[in-house]
């Protein structure tokens, strides 16, 4: 029998073969992908006012923005000289009212036609003569049977998202609405169901097809909260599902390496180790050294706050697989950072007979070939590098452990690539970019975490101020009275532009004119994205041999770099830097016993109006924290230490799709469910999801069987990257 629902929409009622391409842009291809457009809004008989209404509200002092549904009247194009204003006059059942545009009006003197309906919303006004208006509004054109039925019946009207894919076929809103209206009341019923009946019930879910009815043209509200609890239940279930999946394909798989600690050869190395581990450190050292003396292999997410010490963590993770006579491999997302690394565990190797080898781009080709001999035949135990450890070219003797640096940074598919090069080595992921709990559950829920929480102990919090550009002269002073005491500072500045060489351009301009001018009794040096790992190392390498007070940088610093002198960096433009990248960049100071400063610089206005704010996200709209973005941001890094509770303010500005780079090849965006507002939903979910695959990993029982239709037909190139660490 055909799947009706397969069909292509050009089949449908007032769609053809024209509109149908049209919806295939913007990837609507048959009925089932039609019910699946579910409205982005809707408006709801008991939040519209009328006009006598509204003026009362004004003359009351509200100020918020209103809806109001009326007729077009009439329009007008009023000049006032070179200057052009659009006016269109609407009544509803108890008065008239006026809309106002001053721009973009060609485009809308063409839109609006006598008898036309149209539900207007904004924030309203009196004009002088007293009349009812509002500016640039945000309007939605109705049926004039859909404004009659809905202020006579309380109907719920939906709108849909219309791309301009849509409107150049033609489509506008009602068309849209009544061609989704003729899917839904003939093809919904056909929507067989992606559930379990058990589950449904367990729930308290309605079913695929009430839900898909309810989504597009619900008879109540609370029909409409319903619905969408279970279209979001239904998404984040099925991603734990591919989670659960993972994590048991992972445990079933026993062929990992069973590694021996050897306790003298790793108490000398401890030993050698120029500090104390704090108790947090030796809690996750004590959960990896389980994971490594298993024969399953470790799929481990070490995350810790910006110098909480991970890297000699994994160091210790290394030197034992090394001890068992495997090689290890450590991935890191810069050259500059791979660099340091490879200088630093050399020297804390080499004494135990262990030799380190450095993988990057831009080596010799004698010194790259003689390279990847040594690390075939294995005479390297530790392979330090960036991409270029991902290449074809490189092949390995025995890995036996992989730790990826900063791991948000790499695709799942390129995290693939390096560790299928052994059979089935250990994976350390490590993060000094804190992953709130919701995302972590999210998108790595199917590792083992293991969190630094606690920092060394001879650290100092670091003092964060925040400054207008009226107070840089002062702020070049502090730099110089520092300086005197062995201090060196950070001058940060942001990226105008991408290309690089706009880049050159804007950091030589910066260097030179603190040389010249502000900082002229002070050694300055420059690095920027356009110099080469060598370059940028040999710049790095002079700033820590205080061969300057000052280094001017772009963003470059970001990751790892490390110099226990630098404790002052200077953030320029700080309202320009996402919160992640800020806490970053002050992470690069605070490495030594003194006390550290950070100082954002901003615009004047913006300096006075954070110092006003406070903000309580549970007391603030949308828009509210849309319009005040920067102004959080500023906020949250003068007031928080903890990287942590930033991400989790991060996630709440930016959500989840963006936040970290994790928009990942293989990583689903979700489309109906958002894991911050639905923690909850997302709970039930991943505990259902788990308890199901945990009880019947294969989904082989006859109640899972919808769940493994679901996931072969939807969701299979999922799972294929789901075997992914």
């Amino acid at each position: 029998m055909p799947d009706i629902l397969s069909q292509s929409v050009q089949y449908l009622k007032s769609v053809g073969p024209k509109r149908s391409e049209s919806f295939a842009k913007i990837g609507i291809n048959t009925i089932r992908d039609l019910l699946m457009y579910f409205p982005s809004r809707y408006l709801d008989r008991s939040t519209i006012l009328n006009s006598v209404k509204v003026l009362q509200h004004i003359r009351e002092g509200y100020e918020g923005e209103v809806t109001i549904i009326g007729e077009v009247v009439s329009r007008d194009l009023i000049r006032y000289g070179k200057k052009q204003i659009f006016k269109l006059r609407l009544k509803d059942g108890s008065g008239f009212f006026e809309c106002v545009w001053f721009q973009g009006i060609k485009y809308f003197k063409d839109i609006f036609n006598p008898g036309d309906y149209y539900a207007i919303s904004a924030k309203p006004v009196l004009t002088k003569y007293g009349h009812l208006q509002f500016v640039h509004p945000d309007f939605d054109r109705l049926a004039e049977k859909e404004s009659k039925d809905f202020l006579h019946t309380g109907k719920i009207i939906p709108f849909y998202r219309v791309p301009k894919e849509l409107r150049t076929a033609n489509l506008g809103d009602f068309s849209l609405r009544r061609i989704i209206n003729f899917a839904v009341e003939n093809y919904s019923g056909n929507m067989p169901e992606t559930l379990p009946e058990d589950l449904i019930q367990a729930k308290g879910l309605p079913d695929i097809n009430s839900t898909i009815q309810n989504l597009h043209f619900p008879s109540g509200t609370d029909l409409l909260e319903t619905a969408w609890r279970r279209i979001k239940f239904e998404e984040l279930f099925y991603f734990e599902c591919m989670v659960a999946l993972r994590k048991s394909f992972l445990k079933k798989k026993g062929n990992g390496i069973a590694f021996k600690v050897r306790s003298e050869p790793l108490k000398k190395f401890l030993a050698s180790i120029p500090f104390s581990l704090t108790a947090s450190q030796l809690k996750v050292l004590s959960e990896i050294r389980k994971d490594l003396e298993s024969d399953r292999p470790m799929n481990r997410l070490l995350q810790g706050d910006v110098g909480s010490g991970k890297t000699i963590v994994a160091l210790i993770g290394i030197f034992i697989a090394i001890s068992n006579g495997y090689q290890a491999i450590l991935m890191s997302p810069t050259e500059i950072l791979a660099d340091q690394h490879y200088k630093r565990i050399t020297g804390m190797l080499e004494p135990f007979g262990m030799k380190v080898g450095l993988l990057i781009g831009g080596q010799s080709r004698s010194e790259r070939k003689k390279l990847l001999q040594q690390i075939k035949s294995g005479e390297v135990n530790l392979i330090i590098g960036t991409h270029a450890l991902i290449e074809e070219n490189v092949e390995y003797d025995n890995p036996g452990l992989v730790v990826i640096d900063e791991q948000h940074r790499f695709g799942v598919v390129q995290r693939s690539r390096l560790i299928r090069k052994g059979i089935q080595p250990d994976v350390l992921v490590m993060t000094a970019t804190p992953i709130p709990r919701t995302l972590s559950m999210t998108l790595y829920g199917d590792l083992d975490v293991s969190i630094i929480d606690q920092m060394p102990l001879n650290r100092r919090p670091v003092k964060t101020y925040l400054r207008g550009e009226k107070k840089l002269n002062d702020v070049y002073d502090f730099i110089i009275d520092k300086s005197r005491a062995g201090y060196q500072t950070f001058m940060v500045y942001p990226l105008v532009d991408e290309s690089e060489k706009l880049e050159l351009k804007a950091a030589e301009t910066y260097y030179n004119e603190l040389k010249q001018n502000h900082l002229q009794e002070l050694k300055i040096g420059l690095i920027h994205g356009r110099m080469n790992w060598r370059q940028k190392e040999k710049v790095m390498s002079e700033f820590a041999e205080k061969k300057y007070d000052v280094l001017v940088s772009t963003t470059v610093i970001e990751v790892g770099i490390d110099v226990p002198d630098a404790n002052i960096i200077v953030i320029n433009d700080a309202h320009r830097f996402g919160l992640s990248q800020l806490h970053q960049l002050r992470g690069r100071v605070g490495r030594s016993d003194k006390q550290a400063y950070c100082i954002l610089i901003t615009k004047d206005d913006l300096a006075v109006k954070t110092g006003q704010f406070s903000f309580n996200f549970d007391y603030l709209s949308p828009e509210q924290i849309e319009r005040n973005k920067s102004i959080i941001r500023l906020n949250a890094m003068i007031s928080n230490s903890s990287g942590f509770n930033l991400a989790e303010v991060d996630m709440k500005l930016r959500g989840t799709g963006d936040i970290f780079g994790t928009k990942q090849s293989g990583l689903p965006e979700f489309r109906y469910a958002n894991i911050v507002s639905d923690f909850d939903l997302l709970v039930s979910a991943r505990e259902t999801a788990f308890e199901i695959i945990n009880d019947d990993p294969t989904l082989d029982r006859d109640k899972n069987s919808v769940i493994k239709k679901n996931l072969r037909e939807n969701f299979s190139s999922n799972i294929l990257l789901s075997q992914i660490a």
